[in-house]
């Protein structure tokens, strides 16, 4: 063992005042510092919102909100994700099975899960997993 103490590994004042003089001419304003979970958001974020044209509200895209009687289509489809099976229905088959108040999305994962094939016996991961078209 030596009798060096630690500081030998640290620069001198002497160093540490030329690196200091060296990084002030050469020095950009600091970032503006991060926003956290509880800070106000930008009034320029707020305005870009407000005035994106595509923040309209708009019907969901895949029809699975909406009511049997509600869609045009005269074939729904609904495939799984999961096993990759489709299964077609007519809407008119549809709306004598399950009523014309039947909410498609509840209609599609009835129509799935009584022929599903990805059963695993745990609630979180048994039955199939839906995309809906009409």
């Amino acid at each position: 063992m030596t009798d060096r103490p630690a500081s030998w590994r640290f620069p001198t004042m002497k160093q540490i005042q030329k690196l200091a003089s060296n990084l002030s001419g050469d020095q950009k304003p600091p970032p503006a510092p991060a926003l956290g979970p509880a800070d106000d958001l930008p009034v320029e974020y707020w305005r870009a919102l407000l005035d994106d044209s595509g923040a309209e509200a708009r019907p969901s895209g895949s029809g699975a909100a909406l009511r049997l009687s509600q869609i045009p289509q005269h074939i729904l489809r609904v495939n799984c994700r999961r096993c990759g099976r489709a299964v077609e229905i007519q809407k008119v088959d549809a709306v004598r099975l399950y009523g014309p108040d039947a909410i498609w999305r509840d209609v599609g994962q009835r129509l799935l899960n009584n022929t599903c094939t990805q059963r695993t016996g745990r609630h979180e991961e048994d039955g199939c997993w839906p995309s809906y078209e009409t």
